[in-house]
């Protein structure tokens, strides 16, 4: 089971995604299993690879409650390689982040930058402070933005590509945050090309989302919609639901912009069911589009109306909200 998540996982950004989901949902009670029986047996290790291996189907299917819980069951022992420990607090410390649960997530990725730093590991270095600075820049923005600049420096010495594309997305974020919108436009192209050469489709997915909004603010809203749907395209090929909110939340907002107010509204209650059944938090990058929205869209087209067309969205299966969007 372990070498079957570890072959399995990494496919899950590729092209051989759907696949490899379809072949660890169908092992997904025994896998829990093995973590399990790893932690009783005191094999720590290979509970810790288990675990790490599987951070990317749950971070992929929004399992973060599940993720929470089985991260903590590793780590609670203390025992176990200190370089996967360092791993398992990293991703551990994304639960939490998507959760809305900003100081649980920031313990952990400070955990994982104390034990990268330790051990000189710029890798671990690179993506804990990117975990940092995805806190912060829902509390402090300079300081998102710093930690980015740093966590750029670091994996660009050490020559880490994915920690270069990390701190790319982020730097894009934190710039889009404060109204930097070119500055925003020029860091998420950059990323975008990156994980396009490195054939992604997750990384492609949510910068291309990521982007969208940024070419909405600064009134492409054609080139916006062509990159949501791309996410969305991207999202329904692979089985990736991480980023499906997000794009339908980008389309609602294009739908504003265009004045089709019923169209946005419904998106607005799909996208809102989505989050809602992960228990998932807007990004700060996210939130203030669609509270924008919620302003709106009600003065816009009638409180009653909006209302109702938002719960027929709300009340919409995923695979029917994503057609809705995906309708020209």
């Amino acid at each position: 089971l372990l070498g079957l998540a570890e072959e399995l996982a990494p496919q899950l950004t590729g092209q051989a995604a759907k696949a490899s989901l379809v072949r660890l949902e169908a092992r997904s009670d025994d896998l829990l299993a093995a973590i399990n029986w790893f932690v009783e047996e005191g094999r720590a290790d290979e509970g810790l690879r288990l675990a790490n291996a599987l951070y990317r189907l749950w971070i992929t299917q929004r399992r973060f409650e599940e993720g929470d819980r089985w991260f903590a069951r590793v780590l609670e022992s203390g025992e176990g390689d200190v370089l996967l420990r360092g791993r398992a607090y990293l991703h551990a410390g994304f639960m939490p982040f998507w959760m809305g649960d900003d100081d649980a997530a920031q313990s952990r990725f400070d955990r994982a930058l104390d034990i990268g730093r330790r051990l000189d590991n710029s890798q671990l270095i690179s993506q804990a402070l990117g975990g940092l600075s995805r806190v912060a820049l829902r509390r402090d923005v300079p300081e998102g933005r710093r930690l980015a600049r740093e966590a750029l420096e670091v994996s660009e010495e050490a020559g880490d590509e994915p920690g270069r594309s990390n701190a790319l997305h982020l730097l894009g974020v934190g710039a889009q945050i404060a109204g930097d919108l070119p500055e925003a436009r020029e860091w998420m192209t950059q990323r975008l090309a990156l994980v396009r050469s490195l054939g992604n489709d997750f990384l492609i997915a949510s910068e291309a989302s990521n982007l969208s909004m940024v070419e909405r603010q600064l009134g492409d809203l054609e080139a916006a919609e062509i990159l949501a749907r791309e996410t969305l395209e991207i999202g329904r090929r692979t089985g990736d639901q991480f980023t499906t909110p997000f794009a339908i939340a980008g389309l609602a907002a294009i739908a504003t912009e265009r004045g089709a107010y019923e169209r946005a509204a419904m998106l607005v209650g799909a996208a809102e069911a989505l989050m809602e059944a992960q228990q998932m938090a807007w990004p700060p990058d996210e939130r203030p589009h669609y509270d924008r929205m919620l302003d709106e869209l009600p003065p816009a087209m009638g409180a009653a109306e909006f209302e109702r067309a938002r719960a027929a969205g709300k009340a919409m299966p995923a695979d029917d909200a994503v057609d809705l969007a995906l309708a020209r």
